[in-house]
């Protein structure tokens, strides 16, 4: 069964084809009628309209798309809400708000005001607008937190990675483009004490707000810097075996439901939680992010430093690892020599799928232990400002993927398809025991799932 975590065209239908208004405007428009029935969601004939206009504006292949496969997926988005309702998850609707809120200010950038998108989406005034388009986004915040639940706790063991990587055709294995291997050294600029304070002042006064009645996920919304969690108003799921540093899980394991912590530090600044449920091993959390900000003496200082030091790399007076061990302030690189990894704890990045723009201009030109010029860096998570450089270590020429030197990224898609086969499992059980119904029309869509209950 295809994924049904890659979001392919769920994020797409939550927005209900805004991307290309002058091509929908001028689309036919079919006479709206019901198509669909997952549980208590109804899905209309203008809902894969929509659906279907939006993907091929975002790029999809034409080719992939039918009226059949954009329906499915809103199948797929229904049942999932639908189970969230049942299983008692809770989205507050200060989050929706603040999530539409951004979505409608992009929206008037493309049409130039709040009419226009009002007259877009057929509606008598704002108001009307806002409520129809509440009940779209919330739905699909919904279905993917059930998404998210589903699969947060299966794991995978080194003999199930092994025999998904032997049942592939030895012909049939993917090709891994051209790598290379990095180190790095990070200066950060000093905060002073007095900034330090400011930031614990303003999370104190944060704290008091929400303890006299303010709702924490729009605080988020307004104050947090962890670009991460910002998108779902600061709320995940945190449990003990979650990769997250030791001062923040302290943090929260001691607290009890309800409460809102203390500000409280971490590498990557200055925190708050409010933890909103305990559910069984997992914790139910939000918290807001702030980070102290630098002067610029502090920066042109920590630049310099950054300066010196490369040029006594490059007169052989240290290593680059013995630097990175003993100047470098990234703690989780530093004690390794500097040596970078991805998310999934791979060494190893493939250069043209770099998502990191700013290290694929420091690194795209680079030579076999060549090392890049001092260049200012931003922590996408955190918005932390500092300076890096960087030396290629390795170059790994494009090779079919090898079960040894390819190992986190077998795991990585092994696990995925391991999620996607309990989740598929899921939905075979779920859609047994959910009122559907399907229109005449789409009885004879080839569905990834038995909607019609064959």
């Amino acid at each position: 069964m295809k994924s049904f975590l890659k979001n392919t065209l769920v994020a797409i239908l939550a927005i209900l084809g805004f991307a290309n208004l002058q091509a929908q405007e001028s689309a036919k428009k079919r006479i709206d009628g019901v198509v669909g029935v997952v549980g208590d969601y109804v899905i209309l004939d203008s809902d894969i309209d929509n659906g279907l206009i939006e993907a091929k504006a975002m790029g999809y292949s034409s080719t992939d798309l039918t009226r059949c496969r954009v329906f499915g997926t809103l199948l797929e988005t229904r049942l999932f809400t639908h189970q969230a309702i049942q299983d008692s998850i809770v989205i507050a609707d200060d989050e929706i708000n603040s999530r539409m809120d951004e979505q409608i200010d992009r929206m008037v950038e493309q049409v130039g005001s709040v009419d226009n998108v009002v007259k877009y989406y057929n509606k008598k005034n704002y108001e009307d607008f806002r409520e129809y388009f509440f009940d779209i986004m919330k739905q699909n915040q919904l279905a993917s937190r059930m998404q998210n639940k589903l699969v947060s706790e299966v794991t995978i063991t080194p003999e199930e990675i092994r025999q998904f990587y032997n049942k592939i055709p030895k012909d049939s294995l993917p090709m891994v483009g051209d790598e290379i291997e990095l180190a790095e050294i990070v200066m950060k600029p000093e905060i002073t004490k007095e900034q330090r304070q400011a930031t614990i002042d303003k999370l104190n006064e944060i704290r008091q707000d929400v303890l006299d009645g303010a709702s924490f996920a729009s605080k988020v919304y307004m104050y947090s810097e962890d670009t991460n969690s910002l998108k779902a108003g600061g709320f995940f799921v945190l449990n003990k075996k979650s990769q997250y540093v030791k001062e923040f899980k302290d943090v929260a394991f001691s607290m009890r439901e309800g409460e809102v912590s203390k500000p409280f530090e971490t590498e990557y600044g200055f925190h708050i939680i409010h933890l909103e449920r305990i559910n069984g091993k997992n914790l139910e959390v939000r918290h807001i992010l702030i980070s102290p900000k630098p002067t610029e003496e502090a920066m042109e200082k920590a630049k310099t430093e950054l300066d010196n030091l490369r040029i006594r790399i490059l007169n052989k007076e240290i290593t680059f690892a013995d630097a990175a061990r003993q100047y470098s302030q990234e703690k989780e690189t530093r004690n390794n020599g500097g040596v970078m990894m991805d998310a999934n704890g791979e060494t190893r990045f493939e250069l043209n799928r770099m998502e990191d723009r700013i290290l694929y201009a420091m690194v795209n030109n680079l030579q076999l232990n060549e090392i890049s010029q001092t260049t200012m860096v931003v922590n996408p998570q955190t918005n932390l400002v500092g300076y890096k450089i960087v030396q290629l270590t390795n170059k790994i020429p494009e090779h079919a993927a090898d079960f040894s030197n390819d190992y986190m990224k077998i795991r990585f898609a092994a696990l995925k398809e391991k999620q996607n086969e309990e989740i598929g499992k899921w939905m075979s059980k779920t859609i047994d025991d959910t009122y559907i119904y399907i229109n005449d029309d789409y009885k004879n869509c080839d569905f990834r799932s038995n909607w019609n209950k064959n």
